[in-house]
């Protein structure tokens, strides 16, 4: 694997096409936490002397028997941070690790705390708590918005812009960023800051007469968590399986380290080609025809029937645009483990499969149902939208008037700016759920959706500019639905097919008081019905009450957002 030492050139391998270097998007998606202490904005000049600290913490026995891991309580002393949040941290590199098979991502959640992290893994994690995500661009007909999205908090001003039903009026997803964009973005962050991250991985040795940065294959590794390489329809291929450094060595024998300076321009070669492609497509984009199942397509040049068919090879698959309909995507519907529910307005939307990740994203007026997703849930910029998960973790960010029904292994996060949100119990199943939690590992004997974790009402990690003051503001929680508005999601039987399972009830045991309201209410039913068939009434009486037993389930289906699901019912 030769590279050429006048033009920046994309890794190759003997038989195949040139493979080009991607960001993992898992890190920038799903592991940033808000939390002022994790933001280092000055490189690695704070980084460096936490990271000698975490490894002085450790003995030389422990060094080298556990792989230079830390615990909750040294990531606490170190960052000066609470246990929680030290534990919040370990949680939250576990759903983005590169690799499943680390002690943190198999560990049980009793042993989280303990396993700990590897301190370089550590260290990637909180630099890259620097970056910023790429926004949506501003609106201009900002007038057009105010009646739909209305300024009741003191930070709309600045958060307006963010507003999910701002997204439907301006009627164009051009305003957003494309996959394509996100990408290049997270790239040039990379480049921008490659060199601090590998001086953080390196260790410097004596040379002549200067002291030379090297890295080792054993820290080159870690870099994995970053970056790797592949095409669309292929698998990813780890960072070190393709690079040209510690190979051909003897198993039996540790590599010989690498100056890091090599690494650097390797690397910086792959994202410079990375970058040339993706300005390449995009031109060819801008003044060619665009393909109707092009992940990048506009909102409002897709149809419910394109959308339906636009499912991307290469990272998450997105459902777009779904507009007062139902939606079913099984396990062989999907390609990949990752899904985003993109702009979906007054739907039913039901995803029957075990995934890694899933993305909420500018809705309104929908019922999201996400089957097993074994690492993180993200939901952000919704309004008036009832979400059933079962998951792992779950992060809530800028949104109003919405319900969760959760069965999740880990507290929910809640971030940014949020108003009357609720939380419930899981309250559905369906044939496979079991199956799949399994396969994604989630415990359904561990529930922890009462216990959401509120943080700052501003999130650092956007671009947006803030007022002095409001990043110390602590953002408004969850609280939890009454027991008697609590009530149970039916998924239809048929949507599965042949594709039947054992699961015959919910698996997460419900809470004492939503129990009790169930039974109640079951008792009450079953008197009223014992009552009807006794009652000896006239003909028109009959009429009478069937009526107004009609009006009243009317008013109930209205009022609580079931007619929704059963129009789409109807539909199919």
């Amino acid at each position: 694997m030769a590279e050429s030492d006048e033009t920046p050139s994309p890794a190759t391998t003997p038989s195949t096409a040139p493979i080009y270097i991607h960001p993992r998007r898992e890190p920038f998606e799903h592991g940033l936490l808000p939390i002022p202490k994790l933001i280092f904005t000055d490189g690695a000049q704070t980084l460096g002397p936490i990271k000698d600290k975490l490894l002085s913490s450790l003995s030389s026995s422990e060094s080298s028997t556990t792989h230079h891991r830390v615990n909750t309580e040294s990531i606490a002393e170190s960052l000066q941070i609470s246990p929680e949040q030290a534990r919040l941290v370990l949680e939250t590199i576990a759903c983005v690790l590169h690799s499943d098979s680390d002690p943190l991502v198999t560990a049980k959640p009793s042993e989280v705390g303990s396993v700990g992290v590897n301190v370089f893994d550590l260290v990637v994690f909180l630099y890259i708590q620097s970056y910023k995500r790429l926004l949506p661009k501003g609106h201009k007909d900002s007038a057009a918005v105010a009646d739909v999205w209305p300024s009741t908090s003191a930070f709309d001003g600045f958060l307006s812009a963010l507003s999910p039903l701002q997204l439907v009026r301006s009627n164009s997803r051009r305003n957003m960023p494309s996959q394509s964009d996100e990408e290049a973005h997270q790239l040039s962050y990379l480049q921008k800051h490659l060199g601090n991250i590998l001086s953080l991985l390196s260790e410097a040795v004596e040379g002549e007469g200067d002291e030379t940065l090297v890295l080792s294959a054993e820290k080159f590794e870690h870099l994995g968590f970053l970056f790797y390489f592949g095409e669309k329809g292929s698998e990813r291929i780890p960072l070190s399986q393709n690079a040209p450094f510690f190979a051909n060595s003897d198993p039996d024998m540790p590599a010989v380290p690498v100056p890091a300076a090599q690494v650097h321009d390797w690397l910086l070669q792959n994202i410079a080609s990375a970058l040339e492609r993706i300005t390449e497509r995009a031109s060819v984009k801008e003044n060619g025809p665009t393909s109707a199942i092009d992940q990048d397509v506009p909102m409002a040049d897709v149809s419910a029937s394109s959308v339906k068919s636009s499912l991307s090879p290469r990272g998450p698959n997105f459902i777009e645009g779904i507009s007062k309909t139902s939606y079913v995507r099984q396990p062989n519907d999907l390609k990949g483990s990752s899904v985003k529910v993109v702009n979906c307005h007054e739907s039913v939307i039901y995803i029957l499969a075990p995934l890694k990740y899933a993305t909420v994203y500018g809705c309104s007026d929908a019922t999201i149902f996400l089957g097993a997703v074994g690492k993180a849930v993200r939901v952000e910029h919704c309004e008036r939208v009832h979400v059933i998960a079962a998951a792992k973790r779950i992060c809530i960010v800028n949104c109003r008037e919405c319900v969760f029904f959760l069965g999740v292994n880990q507290t929910p996060l809640v971030v940014g700016d949020n108003h009357k949100l609720q939380v419930a119990p899981y309250n559905t199943f369906y044939s496979q759920l079991e199956e799949h939690l399994n396969v994604v590992g989630i415990d359904p004997a561990i529930n922890k959706w009462d216990e959401p974790v509120a943080l700052g009402v501003v999130d650092p990690h956007d671009s947006l500019s803030h007022p002095a003051g409001v990043s110390d503001v602590q953002t408004e929680s969850a609280s939890r639905i009454d027991p008697d508005q609590f009530t149970n999601f039916l998924i239809p039987n048929w949507f599965e097919g042949e594709q039947s399972g054992s699961t015959k009830n919910n698996p997460f045991p419900l809470p004492d008081a939503y129990m009790a309201s169930q039974q109640r209410r079951q008792k009450n039913l079953e008197e009223i019905k014992q009552n009807l068939r006794e009652a000896e009434l006239e003909e028109s009486r009959k009429k009478e009450l069937t009526t107004a037993l009609h009006q009243c389930f009317k008013d109930w289906l209205y009022a609580s957002g079931n007619i929704r699901q059963l129009y789409c019912l109807q539909n199919d």
